[in-house]
């Protein structure tokens, strides 16, 4: 980093995590600074002395990984404590491996699906519950700014092997016996995906079209990040070419899967997050599940309709978990491809929803194409859609007093706007001056596209 820079540049504090440029933003120094601040604050959180704390510690396949995962290390020992170091592992093992062993915390050096040049670090507290913006990570950051002075040492390191476990683990959340033979693509996009996923999958009768399954921190066939189109191109292609029944793609730390159906078509995520709500409710009766402000009405309509109870939570994995913890609920799912369970601890994975989805279809009996029309015939959605504004606050006000009359509006997150046959959210971005604008119309996609135009000239005059 340059030599005027700050040791951690208030930038890569982030909503979720601490994140940033390799080099620029961040570095091993950094890294080390962030781990001893955790400790302490950890230390807070927990009501106990660094020295008495037990965390975990997790990395990526980035190249920077390593080092940077050593000097998070090297932190944390500095201020005595003890770490449980996994090596090189998902995101979702790191969350195992603290919950399993009832960690004090754990910290997870990734940069999730951003390109190559990022680092950063993610960090939980017992039970894998996330630190945040607005819990913890200010704190960390606080606890740098102030100035960390000399470290007391005295911790220490040892490893872990958390891979038959976690697999273990995984694979209870459905009977394998239930999952009848079918062909299936597979994009790891070169994460943590295929050593994760790839031994799961192998236990079951699939015919597998392995893409990109090994680690490579170059990413040099596609950014991790499945989410943006040209990213997903390949394994759409892949499918169609193959006469393959569904393709599953794995972000770079692999704690979120996409599907796409026999037919090349994306799976959006809250159309995603009601076929999973229907298997966890057969499972579990009655349960709660939770969904985003930003989701399709499918998610509560199936909910209703299969006898559970759905209630919202605010967008972003730390809300997330701990209204999961709040509902005691069984299953929660946003539109961006996180997908939490009570019996993971309230934690997202990208294999369990990618296991439940092979059963079910197996079980169920259509494609995945079939099930996703059921869907898609009556729910009519914009998908995000970003706008750069001046002031995100006075444009939400703005587009609440337009459209309040006759609806039900609610500030869980942003503002959403309730009518009968249609509604959205608008929200602000946490790190850009974006506004995101979700739709929907019960009535027709030509209604849906009038509608999201119309409040797109709003955002945009």
């Amino acid at each position: 980093m340059n030599d005027q820079s700050p040791l951690a540049p208030p930038g890569i504090f982030k909503a979720y995590d601490i994140r940033g440029l390799y080099g620029e933003e961040m570095d091993e120094t950094t890294a080390t600074a962030i781990g001893r601040a955790f400790a302490r604050v950890l230390g807070r959180l927990r009501g106990k002395a660094p020295g008495e704390l037990t965390v975990g510690l997790g990395r990526d396949m980035r190249l920077t990984a390593p080092a940077m995962a050593g000097a998070v290390r090297e932190g944390l020992i500095a201020e005595g404590t003890t770490v449980i170091d996994a090596g090189e592992v998902a995101t979702e093992m790191l969350y195992h491996l603290v919950g399993s062993r009832e960690l004090d915390g754990g910290a997870m050096v990734t940069a999730s699906h951003n390109p190559k040049a990022y680092t950063g670090v993610k960090l939980v507290r017992e039970g894998a519950l996330p630190l945040s913006g607005d819990a913890g990570i200010g704190d960390v950051k606080a606890e740098i700014e102030a100035g960390l002075g000399e470290a007391p040492g005295g911790g220490s390191s040892e490893g872990a092997d958390i891979w038959g476990e976690f697999q273990a683990h995984a694979l209870s959340f459905i009977d394998p016996a239930n999952v009848k033979p079918m062909k299936v693509v597979v994009d790891g996009g070169n994460g943590m995906g295929g050593p994760m996923v790839g031994p799961i999958l192998e236990r079951l009768p699939l015919e597998l079209e392995e893409m990109y399954f090994v680690p490579n921190g170059e990413f040099p066939d596609h950014e991790p990040n499945p989410l943006l189109e040209e990213n997903r191109r390949m394994i759409i292609d892949r499918v169609q070419q193959s006469g393959a029944e569904l393709g599953i793609a794995w972000d770079g730390d692999a704690d979120r899967c996409f599907f796409i159906d026999g037919n090349g078509s994306f799976c959006d995520g809250d159309f995603i997050c009601a076929l999973l709500a229907r298997s966890v409710l057969q499972k579990n009766p009655g349960a709660t599940i939770l969904y985003d402000p930003r989701s399709s009405r499918a998610v509560p309509d199936l909910v209703a309709a299969e006898g559970g109870r759905s209630d919202l939570s605010r967008v972003g994995h730390a809300f997330f978990k701990a209204r999961m913890r709040e509902e005691e609920a069984a299953f929660g799912g946003e539109v961006s491809g996180h997908y939490y369970f009570r019996d993971f601890w309230n934690a997202d994975s990208g294999t369990i929803p990618a296991l439940l989805v092979l059963e079910l279809l197996s079980l169920d009996g259509r494609t995945l194409a079939e099930l996703m029309e059921e869907f898609r015939s009556r729910y009519f959605i914009s998908g995000e859609i970003n706008s750069e504004v001046a002031d995100a606050q006075a444009k939400m006000a703005e587009i609440e007093e337009r459209y309040s009359e006759g609806a039900k509006v609610t500030h869980l997150d942003g503002v959403s706007i309730d009518f009968e046959d249609w509604h959205f959210n608008v929200r602000p971005s946490n790190t850009e001056p974006l506004l995101r604008l979700n739709l929907e119309s019960l009535v027709s996609r030509e209604d849906m596209e009038r509608r999201r135009d119309e409040v797109l000239g709003l955002i945009r005059a």
